[in-house]
């Protein structure tokens, strides 16, 4: 909302409406992104060896106008009769109302907004092109032996990860802490003595972790996702029961609907949902062709084309209320995915596997992690589509003329995608990836790809560990239990679906969305009670937003600098001698960065308040 009417402001008479078709546009185009936690999958069973434009074109764009056509039904229930508070769609409507002179305040606001994010901006890229330049450490990590007992700590020096750890809050990050404390303060150090490995402290205690305590947060993860949609079950039927019942005629006004309650004509809707079985089976029967399912084509083609449908509509549903209750960036899309890909794998081994052999379980597993793509590009764009338009009903726009917007933006993305994870692959490659011929020798980890890659071949190759899964559906069950008491009791919660993360992933992934998450705790709670602490709340999101923008815009130009050169360290202008100083300097330097620019937020938002109260 911010970087529109920035950018609009050099059109004349620019409204707040048009900026909010523009960052309705934008965001749906960079939602689609999420489709990373899938895709790479099929790379990484070795199925295809790069992302071929028109097939991934066209999972993000069948799936994501998908999503769009099934959250339109349930904009009136969890939109406007609803009390979710969607938080990115509020802070987005206050922007644009701050921008546009609607809502009391001054104009400061929205540059001082542009100016954190454009700040956030450059200093993550800034730091992040003196790591890649070798001047700056990565990460910091330390791997230690107490006896037979290994494990590790560290943490990545990423500003874009410490951004997210502001923007999912204090709760979500002492959950991740959680899991971190059980993945190495217990776990590792426990199998490392039960398992005993030859090797150095790193080796080991990294053997154990990706092998065995990985899949304990696989059953975790699995049990947290399964008790989100239990707890969700009741709220969205009783939504879709209001939404349905509700007169499809209903006229006001004299007999005219008014402008802001006109959806997209739920005819056409049901129109665009019957019509994306072409593409579907085009889709689905395109990969199936010249490959060993060939001959069950139809037969797949069928399942695959009800299950995306079917599927679809209720994580539209799940995702699109967990987003409003929630929020867009807290939403446990990974075990959205982690159930979409067991359900698909559990349908193809019931449907399809007694019919194509067990000789053909790795097509049943490229097969699968394809549908659940199709799939997830639903789920990821019902989890941005509500919040867009709740933005749009608080700023009093045309509900289907954002529909149409939110298409636009879908198929935006589906045609930038593509190109970009290709270029990712070919300068880093993916993890595990068999035919990898990337450049650069540190292969992109994908952890939720990788997950739900291993669950599908668990499911179908039957190579699933289930004793730890087993172990990690405990924990699961125990961290509820301890989280819904924490609810009862008035204290702050640990979401279980964010300790089974903080289990599965990596530390060095982890550990900095938890200081996010703490420092930017630390700074809210500096500046409450404060004249100026609405706008420093707003101002630090922002900042947050603009850091993680800046690294993954660098990101991708250094891929494509290393692609180019064919050079997997193209900006390095030290050797290997220096790491030493870069790791004193990356530390010193990330502190330093984190504090400096949140007393610069502080500072600007007291600016801001003491000019409006002049004013």
């Amino acid at each position: 909302a911010v970087i529109s009417m920035a950018v609009l402001r050099l059109v004349k008479d620019a409204t707040m409406e048009e900026n909010n078709i523009v960052q309705t546009v934008a965001s749906a185009a960079g939602t689609l992104s999420s489709i990373i936690f899938v895709l790479p999958g099929l790379v990484m069973v070795g199925w295809w060896t790069h992302f071929p434009f028109w097939p991934s074109f066209g999972i993000c764009a069948v799936g994501g106008i998908l999503g769009v056509m099934y959250t339109i039904p349930l904009r009136r229930a969890m939109v406007v009769d609803s009390p979710l508070p969607y938080p990115e769609g509020v802070a987005a409507a206050e922007v644009l109302k701050v921008g546009s002179g609607s809502r009391t305040g001054t104009v400061k606001e929205t540059n001082a907004g542009l100016f954190s994010v454009i700040g956030g901006s450059l200093l993550s890229f800034g730091f992040a092109l003196l790591v890649a330049m070798r001047l700056l450490a990565s990460e910091v990590v330390a791997f230690f032996r107490i006896g037979p007992i290994a494990t590790g700590c560290g943490t990545s020096l990423s500003l874009a990860l410490f951004g997210a750890g502001h923007l999912v809050g204090l709760s979500v990050g002492l959950g991740i802490l959680v899991g971190l404390i059980i993945a190495w303060g217990f776990a590792t150090p426990i199998l490392t003595v039960l398992h005993p490995l030859p090797g150095s402290a790193a080796d080991v205690a990294g053997s154990i972790w990706r092998t065995q305590v990985r899949f304990v947060g696989a059953g975790t993860i699995g049990v947290a996702a399964i008790w989100t949609l239990i707890k969700l079950a009741r709220p969205i039927w009783l939504g879709l029961l209001a939404t349905f019942r509700r007169p499809l005629s209903l006229k006001r006004n004299n007999g005219a609907v008014p402008r802001t309650e006109r959806d997209m004509p739920i005819r056409l809707v049901g129109l665009i949902c019957l019509a994306s079985i072409v593409p579907l089976v085009i889709l689905i029967t395109g990969f199936l062709s010249g490959t060993p399912l060939q001959e069950k084509s139809l037969l797949l083609t069928i399942t695959g084309v009800v299950y995306v449908l079917l599927v679809g509509f209720l994580v539209a549903s799940v995702c699109g209320y967990m987003a409003g209750l929630i929020g867009a960036s807290n939403s446990p899309l990974s075990g959205v995915g982690i159930l979409a890909i067991i359900g698909a794998a559990l349908v193809i081994m019931t449907v399809a596997q007694p019919v194509t052999g067990a000789g053909n379980s790795s097509a049943l597993v490229a097969f699968s992690l394809f549908v659940t793509a199709i799939v997830f590009s639903v789920a990821t764009i019902s989890n941005d589509n509500l919040q867009d338009l709740k933005t749009g009903q608080l700023v009093n726009a045309t509900p289907w003329r954002q529909q149409t917007a939110l298409i636009v933006g879908v198929l935006a993305g589906a045609l930038v995608i593509p190109p970009i994870l290709d270029l990712l692959n070919h300068a880093y490659g993916f993890a595990g990836a068999p035919h990898a011929a990337a450049v650069s020798s540190r292969p992109l980890p994908a952890p939720q790809a990788t997950l739900i890659s291993a669950l599908a071949k668990g499911v179908l190759e039957g190579r699933l560990e289930w004793g730890l899964i087993s172990i990690g559906a405990l924990v699961g069950l125990i961290l509820i239990v301890i989280d819904e008491s924490l609810g009862k009791a008035g204290l702050i919660r640990l979401p279980p679906l964010a300790s089974g993360i903080g289990i599965y992933l990596p530390v060095t992934t982890t550990t900095p969305i938890v200081l996010g998450a703490i420092g930017g705790w630390l700074y809210e709670r500096s500046v409450a009670g404060r004249s100026y602490a609405p706008v420093a709340k707003r101002l630090g999101v922002l900042l947050a937003s603009g850091l993680i923008v800046g690294e993954s815009l660098f990101g991708v130009l250094l891929a494509g600098l290393i692609v180019a050169s064919n050079n997997a360290s193209p900006l390095a202008v030290v050797g290997d001698n220096f790491d030493s100083t870069a790791l004193v300097l990356g530390g010193i330097g990330f502190i330093v960065g984190v504090l400096a620019m949140y007393f610069a937020m502080a500072r600007t938002a007291r600016w801001v308040s003491v000019s409006s109260y002049e004013s």
